[in-house]
């Protein structure tokens, strides 16, 4: 019999997810199950404390331990014109991985082993997983497991057509009172200069009326130096009249935007869940809502006892409109600026948001495409519709 019920490995936002529901579907069931969160001793893979930014309609999980949240959002085109209006039925909301590790962890302390550890290999056996490890000691050690969740980085199955990266740094600053609007935020401001290929574009989420988290984002194939984001983000502060602010703290980071396969199975008892398990929208390199779709449907079927096989959280049609959006802008077919403001200028801001989110309906979909630009992303359409017949009907060793 093995050890645990389930092991989840990695405390990032996808295994601290499905850590918070274990606690909800042992509430429910007559017999709770084990489980371990893995994580590996702090270092270099140990995920760093980051900001979570996300749209849902009230209501949600999290909503006591949010740092912030907006309903009133503004998009910039590149001339400076200002696309401005609610949300609605969404809120924007900001969360700090750090209280929702708080809070994960004194929900989970009686029901599951939080083992520090640096997993090594997963081996599959006919009726349960071993997790291979190492101690912060060095000293060999293993777990098994009737399922394993690994969220750990991990490379798709397939190279993909497309592969950009949505690469960024902030600085939460302060400033002079009433610098900001608290209930105001910029959801993407497009001034900036702009890459040839790809997009750039600055966004300031005020936490007060004098404090903000200004961030300098590019979809691009490469990621900048930490001192060529410094150089963007004052030029970005300078542009928005923020002038003189005291950095308080920063972070930085990249998130995959690609067509690439990330499948939610490896084995028979080893799932993916988070970006590893393709949470990510490849169009916006959100991943939070998709990781609490994945996480939520583990739960269901742990609570029920059928096989807990994460579900790729966004439908195959949206995974195909992202794939020509990345292809024609990573090969210069679109300029990326003009294509995002046309996108917010034309459509309502909710309807947009839930096309981001994967939560819209065709014919909305269909109206939406005429704001885009029709000859570069039809023939971009036809390319992919190509490549896919092609190598459906391509046979091994032609």
């Amino acid at each position: 019999m093995p050890e645990y019920d389930l092991v989840i490995v990695g405390g990032g936002a996808a295994g601290l997810s499905l850590a918070d529901r274990m606690v909800d579907v042992n509430a429910r069931r007559a017999r709770p199950l084990r489980g371990a969160l893995v994580e590996p001793p702090p270092g270099p893979t140990s995920p760093v404390p980051r900001t979570w930014c996300f749209w849902e309609a009230d209501g949600g999980r999290w909503d006591d331990l949010l740092t912030a949240r907006w309903d009133d959002l503004a998009v910039i085109g590149p001339e400076g014109t200002e696309y401005r209006s609610s949300a609605a039925p969404y809120v924007y909301k900001m969360l700090r991985s750090a209280d929702v590790d708080r809070r994960v962890r004194e929900r989970a302390d009686r029901h599951l082993d939080q083992l520090t550890l640096r997993v090594t290999s997963v081996v599959e056996e006919p009726e349960y997983a071993t997790v291979l490890a190492e101690t912060p000691a060095g000293r060999q050690v293993r777990h098994t497991a009737r399922w394993v969740f690994d969220s750990r980085p991990s490379a798709p199955t397939t190279a993909g057509r497309t592969r950009l990266l949505q690469h960024f740094r902030g600085w939460f600053v302060r400033a002079a009172a009433g610098s900001f609007a608290p209930d105001r935020a910029v959801l993407m401001d497009l001034r900036p200069p702009q890459p040839e290929h790809g997009v750039a574009f600055g966004y300031v989420l005020p936490l007060s009326d004098n404090e903000a988290l200004v961030e300098y984002t590019e979809f691009g194939r490469h990621a900048l130096t930490t001192p060529q984001y410094e150089r963007a983000l004052g030029d970005y502060c300078a542009m928005v009249d923020l002038g003189g602010v005291e950095v308080i703290a920063s972070e930085q980071g990249t998130i995959p935007m690609t067509d690439a396969h990330f499948p939610t199975r490896r084995g028979h008892r080893l799932f993916r869940v988070g970006t590893a398990g393709g949470a990510t929208r490849p169009s916006t390199g959100y991943t939070f809502s998709g990781v609490s779709r994945q996480t939520a449907a583990v739960a269901r079927a742990l609570e029920h006892d059928r096989v807990p096989v994460p579900p790729v959280p966004h439908r195959p049609r949206h995974l195909a409109m992202d794939a020509i959006m990345l292809a024609a802008l990573d090969l210069g077919r679109v300029r990326g600026a003009d294509f995002f403001a046309g996108l917010f200028s034309d459509n309502r801001l909710g309807d947009v948001l839930a096309f981001l989110d994967g939560q819209s309906r065709l014919p909305r979909e269909v109206a939406m495409g005429l704001s885009m630009p029709i000859a570069a992303m039809s023939r971009t359409a036809v390319e992919h519709a190509w490549r896919n017949l092609t190598t459906r009907h391509q046979r091994p060793g032609d």
